[in-house]
C-alpha cells in the first residue's frame, strides 16, 4: 500500500513550526542591526551613524574580550572534537566504550551553568582538587593567589566547555554511526590488515563526519557566545565578548544600547568568520587526509592510543561528575575550613533556609520546561507526521530549525525583546515560553527525527491492511512503539529549557526568576552553601526527567520483553 498524499492541518505545521522561529530570529536580527547603525526611535536615534561602531571599536576592553573569546571557543570545541574522535577510533567495542555511554544521558541532562559551578568548586584555590593535596603534598597552609578561575585567558572557561560538549559530541557520533554500516567498514579494513584505530579513522570517520559538522558548528557558536559559564569561570577584566556585550546591554547608561547592539552584531560577525574558517580547516584537512590514506600506513594494535584517549574521556567525564558530587556536598556542609578535604560535619540548615524560596523558583522553571518541551514535541511529531503521511522526503526548510544553535543569542534576543514589546508581549509567561522554544524545539527535533524515520514501515501498512487510519496508526502503533524516544526527546527539551539564562532575562524582563537564574546571579559571591543548593536543584530538575524518560517506558511494557 502506497504511502497516501495527504494535506489538511497537518500540512500547517511546518508552516507554523518555521513560521514561530523565523519571525523572532530574523526580527530580532533586524532590531539589533537598526541600533547598531543609530537608529533606534525609542532612544532618540532616527538617523544611520556608526558612532556606535566608533566607540565600540575604541574601547580598551575589546581586543581582550575578543582573544578570550577566540580562547575559550575554538579552543574548547578544538579539545572536544579530538577526544570524542580519538576516543571512538581507538576504544571502539571495549569496555570503556561502553561504559562512557552510559555516563552520557546524566552530564547531557546537566545545565550549562550547573557544571560550571561545580567546575568552580572543584578548581578554585580554595576548591577539592587543592584541598586533597594541601597541605601535606602543596605546602599551601592558605588557598593560594592564583587565578585558577576567571583567568585572564580563559583557560577555566575553555576546560568546562569542554567538559559540557565532549558527552553531547559523542551521542551525536553515536547516533551518526549507525547510519554509516561502520561494523562492515571495519570488517573490510581488519581484513586487510589495518590496525583497529587506523582502520576507523581511514574508514569511518570520512563517512561519519559529514554528519557531525552541524552539532561541530553548534558547538562551536555556542563556545564563542555563551554567556552563563562566562559569568562564572571567565575573566572578568574584561570579559569575553558575549559577557561584554550583556553588560552593555544591562547598564542604566541608555546610550551603552547602541553599542550593546553594534557588539552584538560583532559577535555574529565573529561566529560566522569562526564557521567558515573552520570549514576551510575541514577542506585543508579532508585533502591532507585523502593523501595519508593512499598512503596504505595499517598502524599497529592502537593500545597506547586507547589508553590514552580512554584517559582523556573519563577525565572529562570525571570533571563532570565529580564536580557535581562537590556542589551537593557544599549544599550539606556545616562548616568546611581551609585545607579540610571533608566537612567537619553536614547539615540540612541551609537547605531549610532556602527551601520556600528555592520552590517557588524551582515551580516556574518546572513549569516553563514542560510548557516549552511539550509545545515543542507536539510540532516535531506534527513536522514528522506530515512527512510519513505523504510519504515525501526530509523536508530541506526544516534544517532552518537549527538556526537558534547557530545564531548567537545576544545577537537577537534584543531585537526580539523589542519585538516583544512591540507587541505587548514583554514580561510575559508567553513571551518567555516563545523564547524557550527557539531552543528547545532543535534539540527535540535531532533527538526524535531518526528513531521516527527509521521506524519500519512494514507495521504501519499492517495496520492500514487492518482498517487503522491515520490517527489510529499514530496512538496504537507508532507511539506505543517509539514511547522511549519520545520520552527521551522531551526530557532533551525540559533540559534545554532549565538550562536557558539569556532567553529568561531578556523576554521575562526580570519578572520571572528560574533556578538557572538564580544560580549565576548567586555564583558571583553568595555563600556557597546556599549556591550549592541551586545548583544542585538545577541539575537535579533534568537529571529526574531523564530518570522517569528511562522508567516509564520500562514499567509500561514490564509485560512486553520486545517493547523493553
Amino acid at each position: 500500500m502506497s504511502p497516501r498524499r495527504t494535506g489538511g492541518p497537518l500540512a500547517l505545521v511546518p508552516i507554523l513550526t518555521l513560521g514561530l522561529f523565523l519571525l523572532p530570529i530574523a526580527a530580532g536580527l533586524v532590531g539589533t542591526w537598526l541600533p547598531a547603525f543609530g537608529i533606534l526611535p525609542s532612544l532618540g536615534g532616527t538617523e544611520p551613524t556608526l558612532a556606535a561602531w566608533q566607540r565600540l571599536l575604541a574601547d580598551p576592553a575589546l581586543p581582550g574580550a575578543l582573544s578570550a573569546t577566540l580562547i575559550s571557543g575554538f579552543g574548547s570545541t578544538l579539545i572536544a572534537c579530538a577526544v570524542t574522535v580519538g576516543f571512538a577510533a581507538a576504544a571502539h567495542r571495549t569496555w570503556a566504550y561502553r561504559q562512557a555511554t552510559r555516563l552520557l544521558a546524566p552530564l547531557l541532562a546537566v545545565p550549562h551553568a550547573a557544571v560550571a559551578i561545580g567546575l568552580a568548586f572543584l578548581l578554585a584555590p580554595s576548591g577539592l582538587l587543592l584541598r586533597l593535596v594541601s597541605p601535606w603534598a602543596s605546602g599551601f597552609e592558605l588557598p593560594p593567589d592564583v587565578a585558577t578561575v576567571q583567568d585572564r585567558h580563559g583557560l577555566a572557561l575553555t576546560l568546562a566547555l569542554a567538559v559540557k560538549e565532549t558527552p553531547f559530541l559523542l551521542l551525536m557520533l553515536l547516533g551518526a554511526l549507525g547510519q554509516v554500516q561502520a561494523p562492515q567498514r571495519l570488517a573490510t579494513a581488519r581484513s586487510l590488515g589495518y590496525g583497529p584505530t587506523v582502520a576507523w579513522l581511514k574508514t569511518v570517520l570520512p563517512a561519519v563526519y559529514p554528519q557531525l559538522r552541524l552539532p561541530i558548528y553548534a558547538v562551536l557558536a555556542f563556545s564563542l557566545s555563551v554567556i552563563d559559564m562566562a559569568l562564572i569561570l571567565g575573566p572578568t577584566a574584561p570579559p569575553t565578548l558575549a559577557v561584554l556585550v550583556f553588560r552593555w546591554f544591562n547598564d542604566p547608561d541608555l546610550a551603552l544600547r547602541f553599542v550593546g547592539a553594534a557588539g552584538a552584531t560583532l559577535q555574529l560577525l565573529l561566529v560566522v568568520a569562526a564557521i567558515v574558517l573552520w570549514r576551510l580547516g575541514e577542506v585543508a584537512l579532508a585533502r591532507l587526509g585523502r593523501r595519508w590514506i593512499a598512503a596504505g600506513g595499517r598502524g599497529g594494535s592502537g593500545r597506547v592510543g586507547r589508553l590514552g584517549w580512554s584517559a582523556a574521556l573519563f577525565g572529562v567525564l570525571t570533571l563532570g561528575v565529580g564536580g557535581l558530587l562537590v556542589m551537593a556536598l557544599w549544599s550539606l556542609a556545616d562548616r568546611w575550613r581551609w585545607p579540610d578535604a571533608l566537612p567537619a560535619s553536614l547539615t540540612l540548615d541551609t537547605w531549610a533556609r532556602q527551601v520556600q524560596r528555592a520552590m517557588e523558583t524551582g515551580w516556574t522553571t518546572l513549569a516553563l520546561g514542560l510548557a516549552a518541551a511539550g509545545l515543542a514535541l507536539l510540532l516535531v511529531l506534527g513536522c514528522l507526521e506530515h512527512e510519513q503521511q505523504g510519504g515525501r522526503r526530509p523536508t530541506r526548510a526544516l534544517w532552518l530549525l537549527y538556526l537558534p544553535l547557530l545564531v548567537p543569542q545576544v545577537a537577537f534576543l534584543f531585537g526580539a525583546q523589542v519585538l516583544a514589546v512591540l507587541a505587548g508581549l514583554d514580561g510575559s509567561f508567553v513571551a518567555l515560553v516563545w523564547s524557550h522554544l527557539l531552543f528547545v524545539l532543535p534539540y527535540v527535533f535531532l533527538a526524535l527525527a531518526e528513531p521516527w524515520r527509521r521506524l519500519d514501515p512494514r507495521y504501519v501498512r499492517s495496520a492500514q491492511c487492518l482498517g487503522a487510519g491515520p490517527l489510529g496508526v499514530f496512538w496504537r502503533v507508532k507511539l506505543p512503539m517509539l514511547l522511549r524516544p519520545v520520552l527521551f526527546a522531551t526530557a532533551v527539551g525540559f533540559a534545554v529549557s532549565v538550562a536557558q539564562y539569556l532567553p529568561t532575562l531578556f523576554a521575562g524582563a526580570g519578572r520571572y526568576a528560574t533556578l538557572t537564574t538564580e544560580a549565576v546571579a548567586l555564583a558571583a559571591g553568595a555563600d556557597r552553601r546556599v549556591v550549592g543548593v541551586y545548583a544542585f536543584l538545577q541539575a537535579a530538575l533534568p537529571l529526574l526527567a531523564f530518570a522517569l524518560a528511562v522508567a516509564l517506558p520500562a514499567w509500561r511494557y514490564r509485560h512486553r520483553r520486545a517493547l523493553q
